[in-house]
Parts: C-alpha cells; sequence; structure tokens
C-alpha cells in the first residue's frame, strides 16, 4: 500500500486530507505537524511514498528545511503543500529535489490522482507556478501536444476538428487522448478535462 506522509500543523487540513486519501483513495495515511516530528516520522517509520510538506508549520524556516526533508526522504517524492508558494520558492525547492507543489485549493477529489502522477515520476506544477517555458525545472505534466489536444477537448471539439487544428490525423488523436487519460487517471476525455481545470493545466 502507498505511504503517504502529510505534514502540516493545520489539524482540520491534515485531518481532511488523510481521511480522504484513506478512505477514496486506498493510501495508508499519517500525519505530522511539525519540521522536527517530520524529520522523526522519515527516519524511524517504513519508507513513504510521497511527503505532502506544508511550508509553514512549526521549524520550517524556506529552503533550508525544505532540503533537510529532501535529503532525510531518500527515495520518497517530496512535494510543497501550501496554499501561497511563489513561483520564486517552488523554482528553488525543485533545484533542491522537491517534485512539485500541491495546492491547497486542489479540489480533494483530484488529490489522488495528483498524487498518482507524481509517484510515478511526473512533476506536478500548477500553471500559475510554473517557471518560464523552455526550463526543464518547469516540464508540465503533459507533453505541449497532449496539451493542445487536452485544452481543445476540454473546450468540446471532437477529434476531428482537433486533428484539424493541430495538422495530424485522428488516429493520432486518439492515441494522445490515450495517454492523457492514463496520465491523469481519468476514465474518458470529459473526465480527463474536469481534471485538467482542477490542477490548472486547462482554461476553465
Amino acid at each position: 500500500m502507498t505511504r503517504i506522509l502529510v505534514a502540516d500543523d493545520h489539524r482540520l487540513i491534515a485531518e481532511s486530507v488523510s481521511l480522504s486519501l484513506s478512505m477514496s483513495e486506498g493510501f495508508e495515511v499519517e500525519v505530522s505537524d511539525s519540521l522536527s516530528s517530520t524529520l522523526e516520522k522519515i527516519v524511524s517509520e517504513p519508507p513513504y511514498a510521497i511527503v505532502m510538506l506544508d511550508l509553514r508549520m512549526p521549524g520550517m524556516d524556506g529552503i533550508n528545511s525544505i532540503k533537510k526533508v529532501v535529503e532525510a526522504a531518500g527515495d520518497a517524492n517530496v512535494v510543497l503543500f501550501s496554499a501561497n508558494a511563489d513561483t520564486h520558492t517552488v523554482t528553488r525547492a525543485i533545484e533542491v529535489g522537491v517534485r512539485g507543489l500541491v495546492p491547497k485549493t486542489l479540489p480533494l477529489q483530484s488529490l489522488g490522482s495528483v498524487l498518482r502522477l507524481i509517484q510515478s515520476g511526473q512533476m506536478f506544477i500548477p500553471a500559475e507556478n510554473r517557471v518560464a517555458p523552455g526550463d526543464a525545472r518547469g516540464q508540465s505534466l503533459l507533453s505541449e501536444s497532449e496539451l493542445a489536444v487536452l485544452q481543445m477537448a476540454a473546450s468540446g471539439m471532437t477529434n476531428k476538428h482537433i486533428a484539424n487544428n493541430l495538422d495530424m490525423n485522428e488516429a493520432r488523436i486518439k492515441m494522445h487522448m490515450r495517454t492523457i487519460c492514463r496520465k491523469l487517471d481519468a476514465r474518458n476525455r470529459a473526465h480527463a478535462a474536469m481534471i485538467g481545470r482542477d490542477m490548472g493545466i486547462v482554461d476553465h
């Protein structure tokens, strides 16, 4: 079972996330509420797959604290868990090994999909927190072609219309949609569009 550590001192948020992930998504979730308790759990408990790290809990003092958690976590994926992380902080965090940002505004029903993507090796960064295009640290969840296909599908365009707009054949568009659904853990194109909007990678 995938083990998640939610490191956040806001009990309501931590317990809500923990309950949702354990009941709806089947994750094994533990909670910590300070930098010291987070580091203690990482080194003394069985390995976690993902550590969701709040930036403002007791003991956190910026990039140095983030680096301590990343180093202690080893193979675990450390992601920032914040309501107001700025692009500079996200960029610096990625430089020391963080695998992305999970905003606290993300709907709970999308959180499981995001965490599975991160666990699979993808980096997740909402659109508003990405660095300039072309910077590898700001690579998006989907390729440029996949993002274009998803955006058009979300706007209601058919595969034929998408193919015409992107100068591709319909078979290629269908292949992209299958890949998009797999990456987003979506049941179909409508579900993929909904997840994309929740994640901020598709315009509303």
